[in-house]
């Protein structure tokens, strides 16, 4: 990232494409401080509904997240909601940021964050303040807005905030991911394609930095991803064994055959693996199409994760595929709150329990990493 960020905002016109140039008008404390009349003509532009034309070349920026000279292989998803809290409602204090970033430190130079909000600014802004060695791959929240006019505004905002965070923090932002999860077929919020590359044009006109969209390999192994997949600097893919029947000893070996067959798919583009993990509870009483009792086929519980820990590790640093481990912390929130099972899959993916004390799972993994080679 150059240190004088200029944003530029390709607007389609009746005559043809009006470049508008708006620098930022000097550095904040916390990183760039970006134009706002600019964001306010850009607000305007993505409020239109006008999709900006592909950039042609289409020259690709390419994902490098690294804090230092060395490659960062392994990496992890981080959601920062404790027992009472909650995205849009009740969010940590910088203090709790602070001592999940500092726990995150020890171990992972890069995670990843799901949305452009409040919370995910107190994030840069304690990883900036503290001067943290991490770098952030960040998200936007966006779901499907057909028949849902207040959907819209949210993503808009999203999408606006995005773009302001990314260059406020330019130096710790190594890529922004703009939705998650939005076109596989399952998908509880799958948005129209044309809405979802709509987004990833904007933000990508508003950053300097590498765009991509996180989904499932069920939609990056067909061809309808292509269209998706040639608007992005890099694909970001879901492979998660457990939640696809898989046992321990398949788990790794299916991972790898569908990681390839992704990149099969797509042999331009980088394929970095957004989430993969093994939870440690679930509810074998959730059965019915698309639940956890139905699905899950694996040895759910500690040893279960201590070993595809392990097993991940070697994997991740045999390819060298930057890959995310889902995930930090055990999430209450999740699967449906306190109006769910304590048991709850969702709740469950963490390798440091809600109350921030490592698994055993973890320590049993960590021992092994530091045991000499035979």
């Amino acid at each position: 990232m150059r240190a004088a960020f200029c944003l530029l905002l390709l607007v389609p016109a009746a005559m043809g494409i009006l470049i508008i140039p708006a620098c930022h008008r000097g550095e904040s404390a916390h990183g760039l401080r970006v134009d706002e009349s600019a964001m306010s003509e850009f607000r305007a532009i993505v409020e239109s509904s006008d999709t900006l034309p592909r950039q042609e070349p289409f020259a690709l920026r390419s994902f490098e997240p690294f804090p230092g000279e060395a490659w960062v292989g392994e990496a992890v998803a981080y959601g920062c909601y404790r027992r009472g809290q909650a995205p849009g409602q009740n969010g940590p204090s910088e203090a709790q940021i602070l001592e999940d970033l500092r726990l995150i430190a020890v171990h992972w130079r890069l995670i990843r964050l799901y949305g452009a909000d409040d919370d995910s600014r107190r994030i840069l802004e304690v990883i900036e303040r503290h001067d943290l060695p991490i770098k952030v791959m960040l998200g936007i929240w966006l779901e499907t807005e057909n028949g849902r006019p207040e959907r819209r505004q949210a993503n808009i905002d999203q999408v606006l905030r995005g773009i302001e965070l990314a260059n406020r923090y330019a130096a710790r932002v190594a890529a922004v991911s703009v939705g998650n999860e939005t076109q596989v077929y399952w998908s509880a919020h799958r948005m129209d394609p044309r809405h979802l590359i709509r987004y990833i044009r904007a933000i990508r006109s508003g950053v300097s930095i590498p765009v991509t969209t996180a989904d499932d390999f069920n939609f990056w192994n067909k061809p309808e991803s292509r269209p998706v997949a040639e608007e992005i600097d890099f694909v970001v893919s879901h492979i998660h064994p457990l939640w696809n029947g898989k046992s321990l000893e398949q788990a790794i070996g299916w991972m790898d055959e569908v990681w390839r067959e992704v990149q099969d798919r797509h042999p331009d583009r980088l394929i970095v693996l957004g989430e993969t993990g093994w939870a440690t509870t679930y509810d074998p009483s959730q059965t019915g199409p698309g639940e956890q009792g139905s699905l899950v086929k694996g040895e759910v519980g500690l040893a279960g994760q201590a070993t595809f820990l392990s097993q991940l590790h070697r994997w991740t640093k045999a390819n060298q595929v930057t890959t995310f481990l889902f995930e930090a912390f055990d999430e209450p929130w999740k699967g449906g709150g306190e109006n769910s099972s304590s048991d709850h899959i969702e709740k469950h993916w963490g390798v440091f329990n809600e109350d921030r004390s490592p698994k055993e799972s973890f320590l049993q993994y960590l021992a092994e990493r530091r045991r000499p080679a035979n």
